[in-house]
């Protein structure tokens, strides 16, 4: 009996110690993100005078693109300059420009009249979420202006450990052309429906092949409502003057352009809802004949992939020539 006793007290020592140990060895296999890893909370102070160049701009799937052509673009140059500045690189003036560092709350800055919330800050990179702030709310990370991440490197990191450029680390990745190439083939299957086109990352092209007609893209920058360079490429605009109409008249509608080049009207611009069928019909017709003879047409493509997108096409028939 006290062997028995024995035994079983050596038993459960035994036991215990292997669960301590199994338990230890979990602990010591827990993954930790990038933003629990003790070298990636620094602050901007512990990084001042290091460049950072913006080699991703990513949605939170991985991806540069969503679903209506919206390409995230890295651009940024940035450099802290303690105790409160933030030097970012302008195109406009090809420099580095000053800007004041605004500690909000939490992790929550502003710089550069955007918002951010610091994901990663270490001594090779940064990854910060833009985020998107109206009055003093800000938008969850659900909302699609939110769901901004950009990742930073220095240079010497891109060079020395990564062995490559920042151009190079900027490029699209072949899970981007995979989902394009998706996208494309659900137009191609249905391309005058407005619901599969998408923004072309570069827009359709129209070329007069006759002096009786002339093209001028317009451009859809204002810097009033926000609107950024982006909007060129997502909201298309065109004015064409036919001349020598059949007669005079001056229209906007709104276009499917499909990767065959052929254009569908989508809608009328300023037209009553019992008339707008007549006029898409009688609009149709002027692209069929007009248009699709007296241009070379170019559809829109995104990464060297054609598909529909949609324009918007100011028309303008003369029927005598001034």
């Amino acid at each position: 009996m006290k062997l028995n006793s024995s035994l079983f007290y050596v038993l459960f020592i035994s036991l215990s110690l292997l669960l301590a140990c199994n338990a230890d060895n979990k602990k010591e296999k827990k993954v930790l993100t990038p933003e629990e890893l003790p070298e990636n909370n620094l602050t901007f102070r512990d990084v001042n005078g290091i460049r950072f160049y913006e080699v991703k701009r990513r949605f939170k799937n991985g991806l540069s693109f969503n679903d209506v052509g919206f390409q995230q673009e890295p651009n940024w140059i940035i450099e802290h300059k303690a105790p409160d500045t933030m030097l970012a690189y302008s195109p406009e003036i090809q420099a580095m420009e000053a800007f004041y560092l605004h500690h909000d709350h939490g992790k929550i800055y502003n710089f550069a009249r955007e918002f951010f919330r610091v994901k990663v800050i270490s001594k090779d990179s940064l990854i910060l979420q833009r985020i998107q702030v109206d009055g003093k709310m800000i938008a969850g990370d659900d909302d699609l202006r939110s769901d901004v991440y950009c990742t930073y490197y220095t240079k010497d990191y891109i060079e020395k450990k990564l062995k490559t450029t920042v151009d190079e680390l900027r490029k699209p990745t072949p899970a981007d052309t995979t989902f394009i190439k998706k996208l494309s083939e659900r137009t191609h299957k249905d391309p005058s429906n407005p619901a599969f086109a998408f923004a072309a990352r570069k827009p359709v092209e129209f070329i007069p092949t006759t002096p009786y007609i002339t093209v001028e893209k317009q451009s859809s920058q204002d810097l009033v409502n926000q609107h950024t360079a982006a909007y060129d490429y997502i909201y298309p605009e065109y004015r064409i003057v036919i001349l020598r109409a059949y007669k005079d008249f001056a229209y906007r509608m709104h276009v499917i352009v499909d990767a065959n080049k052929k254009i569908y009207v989508k809608s009328v611009d300023g037209v009553l809802e019992e008339s707008q069928e007549a006029r898409k019909k009688m609009l149709q017709g002027v692209a069929d004949v007009y248009l699709s003879h007296l241009l070379k047409i170019n559809p829109g493509t995104t990464l060297g992939i054609p598909h529909s997108s949609e324009i918007t096409i100011n028309i303008v028939g003369r029927k005598v020539v001034k």
